[in-house]
């Protein structure tokens, strides 16, 4: 063996990251077989289905795939990575860190919001269509069985949400094999139908999809407002990049998915050129009638993965937006003992289930969903597209001319997939707008209230160092125990100590004053967790540091810092905690509906003292009126 392939065999990833590649990040786009031509042809007037058409179409989602998923997001967005992680909120800090503006910052800032309040539109979209889209399946085996299948899609809807909580380790051990199974077999269905009409490979070429452009003009750009149904799921590669690498991601992509992906849709192709009536359903008809229900069943089975992925990447990015501070605390559930990234969000998962049976209810099947679908995915390829820009200029050094050429092309292309999908806005695609609009109505006003909150409660604070100047001469008494503040901020007193002062008399021995910071960054290592001050004799500063993919456990952090000669003892210890009331000021400094709905959310925020994971029994909260 020579020392090249040596070296490949080594980085050959294993049989079993594959396999869990397939079943987590591939759910999505592995099931848009099921809808995305079908869709296309609805489109083609008249029950004849020219050859030219067919080819057309099928041109487009092979360049689509090739152009937007392999190029765009696996050969080029993938190197941006943010200490390994990827998505929406990764690429944007790591925008925000390379650009020197406050006023570019804010803006990257806001597109970041911006996609990822899409993709939560797309994570309620992507169940109900990839469930009903499947189900529907039944009713081509047996036609009798059309008025079952919503109830039957409900069902399996209600049933994927109600076993959130128990955690994907036990389910996830099969993603991977069913995404395997389910590939190979849409693989092999369409190259039957390949090797009995060849000929329909001629439509890779891509002039057959500029032709059908040239041709059909408006026709074709409402065509690709369906055409894009192909790509979905292509951010998802981007966002899962961090739980196995890019380099695995890559090959399962180009090696196996991409192939089974693109046999399947051209198999299709080739059985509506030969039976017109296929054009109903070419994905199920593909199969012989023996294989359709047992089809139907893996289908089924593939999407509840391809939903079980975006709702797990729904409450990742709750998480982060929590982290980030532009959404309030909620409970996050951690559903594995060994894996950081297994969370569970109950106030999520709630939205969601309800939000999914409500679209299944409106809509009622998988060719009114596709309507609503198309707008969120092309809105998050449009800011990814942005932000990766300002990456690969200043980070990878590209040249400006380079990095507009390459990102601008992009941009125009994933422009033009947005623009066709806003034609059906008042066909569903209102969805997933007045989803993300709302989204982004909460997390704006609540860091704008947030930021008023640190703006009031910094004017109304004692600076530590004044605090621990007149300390010595204040004759304070201090009683035996440890009690510790939690603070926004590391330079000033929190309140809770100085009302304890004016109502107790007293200061504990030992006094830790603990800021919990979240940097721009996934994951924070163990060697920079924490910084140690002892600030006069018996108080110290403690500033824990976390990524926007972790969640702060204070408790277990100051344990930690006991070798470091921190003086913490968890039986000694007394939390104290500032409960703020919030009123409305006489002259509130932000609209009325802003104020409204950040009191809301403070209101229903989880306390500190579950978020922080805290012991409820050793906290004391000391209430403060606030008006804003």
């Amino acid at each position: 063996m020579t020392n090249d392939a040596a070296a490949s065999a080594k980085t050959k990833p294993p049989i079993a990251t594959l396999l869990a590649v397939l079943g987590i990040v591939y759910g999505d786009i592995g099931t848009s077989p099921l809808y995305a031509f079908q869709s296309c042809l609805t489109l083609i007037p008249g029950g004849h289905l020219p050859q030219a058409d067919v080819f057309g179409i099928l041109s487009l989602i092979f360049w689509s795939l090739v152009l937007i998923v392999t190029v765009k997001y696996v050969g080029l967005v993938m190197r941006a990575d943010n200490k390994g992680e990827g998505g929406i909120l990764a690429l944007m800090a790591l925008a925000q860190r390379v650009c020197k503006s406050a006023k570019a910052k804010a803006a990257l800032g806001m597109i970041g919001i911006i996609g990822a309040c899409l993709l939560f539109g797309d994570g309620v979209i992507t169940p109900a269509i990839s469930v009903l889209s499947a189900i529907e399946g039944v009713e081509v085996a047996i036609p009798a069985a059309k008025e079952i299948i919503i109830p039957l899609s409900i069902a399996v809807i209600i049933a994927l949400f109600a076993v959130q909580w128990r955690g994907t380790s036990h389910m996830g051990k099969i993603f991977g094999p069913v995404m395997a199974v389910w590939f190979a077999v849409i693989g092999i269905l369409g190259a039957i139908a390949i090797a009995r009409h060849p000929h329909v490979l001629l439509a890779l070429s891509p002039s057959y999809g500029a032709i059908f452009c040239i041709q059909h003009g408006w026709l074709a750009f409402i065509a690709l407002g369906s055409v894009v149904l192909a790509v979905t799921g292509a951010e998802a590669l981007y966002a899962d990049m961090g739980h196995f690498g890019a380099h695995p991601i890559r090959i399962t992509w180009t090696r196996f998915v991409l192939p089974c992906l693109v046999l399947n849709y051209f198999g299709q192709g080739a059985l509506v050129l030969s039976n017109s009536t296929a054009a109903a359903n070419p994905f199920y008809l593909l199969a012989p009638h023996w294989l359709q229900l047992p089809l139907v069943v893996l289908a089924t089975m593939a999407t509840v993965v391809a939903s079980q992925a975006l709702i797990s990447g729904a409450y990742s990015i709750a998480r982060q937006c929590m982290q980030l501070g532009i959404l309030p605390r909620m409970t996050v559930r951690h559903t594995s003992q060994t894996e950081e990234g297994q969370i569970y969000l109950p106030q999520i998962n709630s939205a969601l289930a309800i939000g999914v049976v409500l679209l299944v209810l409106a809509f009622k099947s998988s060719a009114a969903l596709a309507s609503a679908y198309g707008i969120a995915v092309t809105g998050t390829f449009l800011c990814t597209c942005v932000l990766a820009a300002v990456v690969f200029r200043r980070q990878f050094g590209w040249s400006r001319p380079l990095a507009v050429a390459v990102f601008g092309t992009f941009f125009l292309l994933d422009g033009v997939f947005f623009a066709a999908n806003t034609l059906k806005f008042f066909d569903g695609g209102w969805v997933p707008l007045a989803i993300a609009l709302a989204l982004m109505a909460l997390m704006t006003s609540w860091k704008r209230g947030r930021d008023l909150l640190l703006s009031r409660w910094k004017s109304d604070s004692l600076p530590l160092s004044s605090f621990l100047a007149r300390l010595p001469q204040s004759r304070t008494v201090r009683v035996p125990g440890i009690a510790i503040f939690l603070t926004g901020s590391a330079d000033y007193v929190p309140a809770a100590l100085l009302h304890n002062l004016k109502h107790n008399k007293v200061l504990h021995e030992k006094v830790l004053f603990v800021t919990v910071n979240t940097l721009d960054e996934p994951e924070v290592s163990v060697a920079n967790r924490a910084e140690i001050s002892e600030m006069a004799p018996g108080i110290y500063r403690v500033i824990l540091r976390y990524g926007f993919m972790e969640s702060p456990n204070v408790p277990r952090a100051l344990e930690n810092l006991r070798a470091k000669g921190l003086p913490y003892d968890a039986m000694q210890a007394s939390y104290f905690l500032g409960r703020e009331t919030l009123v409305p000021a006489l002259v509130p400094k932000m609209p009325l509906w802003r104020l409204w709905l950040f009191l809301v959310m403070a209101r229903n925020a989880v306390s500190a003292t579950e978020f922080f994971r805290i012991p409820s029994d050793r906290v004391v909260e000391l209430g403060v009126r606030v008006a804003i």
